[in-house]
């Protein structure tokens, strides 16, 4: 048996399931999140400090919920779905996320070191980060487009074939990280630092760049910029 949940206008509507035979027929599922019957479905509520650090989580769903103050260090996440949430001051450093949905979460001040994003569910894949530390992240083969760091540490992260399209790295520390093979078009990196991006790698049209930040660009040419 299936639970089926439609995003439209932030809401969440829960449809009948007699509707799941018309679905796949029509083969419209990409609006839509499917989990099994007897999933924990949590809504508006606000957790603070609990600890779920080297435990696991599976089958949850979280629609429009606050998270202060948790530690999801070498958290085990499997099949879990958050639509429209919030971590603040959280540790998720060295998180497994198997097959976990992020829709619409912001993360702020949260520690998430290690974390291959890549794993995540991809379907509606939406996140922001306000001064987090992503150093050593992968966020390769997801489409991010619009995604907005600001103020993060990004230290030898990955972006391979991400799409990052018109998204922004505002005042972003991209130490040794990696964009290959990626869309970066209309992304903007002017207030960012540190940053070395091959354009003969990458599909960079109108992305935007400070003068400061044009030895980045060069790099694998040895010219100097003075």
């Amino acid at each position: 048996m299936y639970v089926i949940y439609a995003k439209y206008h932030n809401k969440s509507k829960l449809f009948n399931q007699n509707l799941v035979t018309l679905l796949f027929i029509n083969n419209s599922m990409n609006p839509f999140i499917f989990s099994y019957m007897g999933h924990s479905i949590q809504s508006e509520k606000k957790f603070d400090h609990e600890k779920y650090a080297a435990s696991s989580l599976s089958n949850q769903e979280y629609e429009l919920c606050v998270f202060n103050n948790c530690d999801f260090f070498e958290t085990i996440f499997y099949g879990v779905v958050f639509i429209d949430c919030q971590f603040k001051d959280c540790n998720f450093s060295m998180a497994k996320l198997n097959n976990t949905a992020f829709r619409g979460v912001k993360f702020v001040n949260c520690k998430m070191m290690g974390v291959v994003f890549d794993k995540c569910h991809p379907l509606l894949f939406t996140v922001q980060f306000n001064d987090c530390i992503l150093d050593y992240s992968s966020f390769s083969t997801l489409k991010m487009k619009l995604t907005h760091f600001k103020g993060c540490s990004i230290v030898e992260a990955q972006f391979v074939e991400t799409d990052l399209t018109g998204s922004s790295f505002i005042e972003c520390n991209l130490y040794r990280t990696a964009f290959q093979q990626s869309i970066l078009e209309k992304v903007d990196f002017s207030t960012s630092r540190n940053y070395s991006i091959d354009p003969d790698q990458n599909r960079m049209k109108k992305a935007k760049f400070a003068v400061a930040g044009l030895p980045g660009l060069l790099e694998k040419y040895g010219i100097i910029v003075e």
